[in-house]
């Protein structure tokens, strides 16, 4: 069964809005609340269309504007499907891990590198460590339901807490601080975005030259002392940072 045939779409055609927008935007709701669930498939686009008295054009780029935001994908064979939705992470002192878990994601890493290096001097000024001096470089793969969403690059000044490959692999880099008696204080953070190279691309499943996320963060236990410098990339069509703003008074 068509499970769009159960929701209360209509669109307002006295609306300056887009029909497909009007539609798009209900479609999208849908998944957001979990009324459109994963694995969801859509039924056929010209009934989609017949019942809501819109050409199918429209409902085609409709669907096509959900598709493009990575929350509908068309399989061969199978039809449009649903997808998991996008996770909006609130800019607060958390990990990816605990907000993937808090969204009912199922997150899973992969961990690719886990070694000791030389500190660069971006990652020294970073954490206040000598330039040469080592710390441990953590680079991890984030997935959710088995899809990537973030690639993430860690680096923790020595001696911090023991980093096991298979603890990485099974709980997030926070968690495991807490674990070890480091209280996590506060972090000053930059977002940006830019375009996937080749490697990013492949590692991330888009194309080469897609938009990607970026942060870099510095994280501070409540002695002051730096105790992470992490550079990240994100797939925007599956995550996306939430901003509040406030009036100043």
């Amino acid at each position: 069964m068509d499970p769009t045939v159960t929701l209360e779409l209509s669109v307002d055609r006295s609306s300056p809005v887009p029909l497909y927008f009007q539609l798009s935007q209900q479609l999208e709701a849908a998944i957001e609340h979990g009324t459109l669930t994963p694995g969801s498939l859509l039924g056929n686009e010209i009934e989609l269309a017949a019942r809501l008295g819109l050409s199918r054009p429209t409902v085609r780029q409709a669907i096509q504007s959900l598709v493009d935001k990575g929350l509908l994908v068309r399989r061969r064979g199978v039809g449009t499907q649903v997808v998991h939705s996008q996770v909006k992470r609130p800019l607060e002192l958390s990990s990816l891990y605990d907000d993937l878990e808090a969204a009912g994601q199922r997150p899973a890493t992969k961990v690719l590198v886990n070694a000791v290096v030389p500190a660069t001097a971006e990652i020294a000024a970073a954490l206040g460590v000598p330039e040469g001096s080592d710390v441990h470089r953590v680079e991890r793969l984030r997935l959710a339901h088995g899809e990537p969403m973030a690639h993430l690059c860690n680096f923790i000044p020595p001696a911090l807490l023991d980093l096991d490959t298979a603890q990485l692999e099974t709980t997030g880099l926070y968690r495991m601080m807490r674990a070890a008696g480091i209280t996590l204080h506060s972090a000053r953070q930059t977002i940006g975005a830019r375009a996937a190279t080749p490697e990013e691309a492949d590692r991330l499943a888009e194309e080469a030259g897609a938009p990607l996320l970026t942060m870099q963060r510095v994280t501070f236990d409540d002695t002051g002392r730096a105790v992470e410098y992490g550079t990240h990339t994100y797939r925007p069509t599956r995550y996306s940072f939430e901003f509040q703003l406030l009036v100043r008074p």
